[in-house]
């Protein structure tokens, strides 16, 4: 019963988009998601945009845990987990996936020496089947944050109803950025508002950090798509530049500081041609650093943009030695 509502649902919201289009000439929103395989390559895919509907007037409910408190939330930077397709039994599995995803975060620099930088929350988002959408493809689950695979056509695409997911997350103290987990071990996940991830799949874990490089440091993308030549204006993003390295040093802009200099990804600081998803007339760090390709460090650039945005929010504790290497 529950597959045959949604695909009534779903044919019936299809038809009336289509309906709506023809006859008033109107295109279907769209949006841009990030795709990642598990062999490390990053993408993006343009998908109709999920209609999610708004917060229920009720408050919703749930407990939420501490993986990780060490200072009032004004002063860290928070992390909440929320977990999808984990009924009331599977709670404990959610925990350690949670847990595990943490862990693995706090391994790369800089969460490692800033881990006492972070809260980490989890919210016990029960759900009343296991596991998510499409998992197998054509397989559809009463879950609380209506997860699936197939997000737009992409597989490994695992798209979350942000809008849920969000008012879940505003149950822990604060919410800097919000992870939602699938009870599931296929690889998947994406990014956004809410980044997700497969909870029980060990690489997805890298998506996660990629994604904390944007919402902490504000850094640019550094993958490219073939014979695509950018024609914009002077990328914002501390980590992208349409200068060269000889107009860095002329000009004393970008990261000409950091020219020549070692990086933590490998190789040396330089401009190498592709970035922000143009192959051509834009330039980034590195060859290949967590912002390209996952499985990787942050770049020189990169990790000093996550170090200064992180000692912004959270000063550092010198007399802790934890904090203090």
């Amino acid at each position: 019963m529950l597959l045959f509502r949604r695909l009534l649902t779903i044919l019936f919201g299809a038809l009336l988009i289509a309906g709506l289009s023809s006859a008033t000439g109107w295109a279907t929103p769209t949006e841009e998601r990030e795709v990642f395989s598990p062999d490390g390559t990053i993408s993006r895919v343009v998908i109709p945009v999920p209609d999610q509907p708004p917060a229920q007037r009720s408050a919703v409910q749930a407990d939420v845990v501490a993986i990780q408190q060490t200072g009032p939330s004004s002063e860290r930077f928070d992390l909440v987990f929320v977990g999808d397709g984990y009924t009331s039994s599977q709670l404990g599995t959610y925990q350690q996936h949670a847990v595990n995803r943490w862990n693995e975060i706090a391994q790369l620099e800089p969460f490692k020496s800033h881990k006492n930088s972070f809260n980490v929350w989890a919210v016990n988002v029960v759900s009343q089947q296991s596991g998510v959408d499409n998992d197998p493809r054509g397989t559809y689950r009463n879950t609380a944050l209506d997860m699936t695979f197939w997000c737009g056509g992409t597989e490994r695409l695992l798209c979350v109803n942000e809008t849920k997911a969000l008012q879940y997350a505003r149950l822990a103290p604060e919410a800097d950025q919000v992870i939602a987990l699938a009870n599931t071990t296929k690889y998947g996940g994406a990014g956004g508002q809410v980044a997700t991830s497969s909870g029980g799949n060990a690489k997805a874990g890298q998506i996660v950090m990629h994604e904390l490089g944007h919402s902490i440091a504000g850094l640019a993308d550094e993958y490219d798509y073939p014979n695509d030549r950018y024609t914009g204006r002077e990328p914002r993003e501390i980590n992208a530049s349409t200068y060269t390295s000889a107009q860095m040093q002329q000009y004393r802009t970008k990261w000409y500081q950091y020219l020549g200099k070692q990086s933590p990804d490998g190789g040396v600081v330089s401009t190498y041609e592709g970035a922000v998803y143009h192959k051509y007339g834009v330039y980034r760090p590195t060859e290949n650093s967590l912002m390209r390709s996952l499985g990787r460090e942050f770049n020189l650039i990169g990790l000093d943009a996550m170090v200064s945005a992180i000692e912004r929010k959270a000063p550092r504790d010198l007399s802790d030695p934890a904090q203090s290497r």
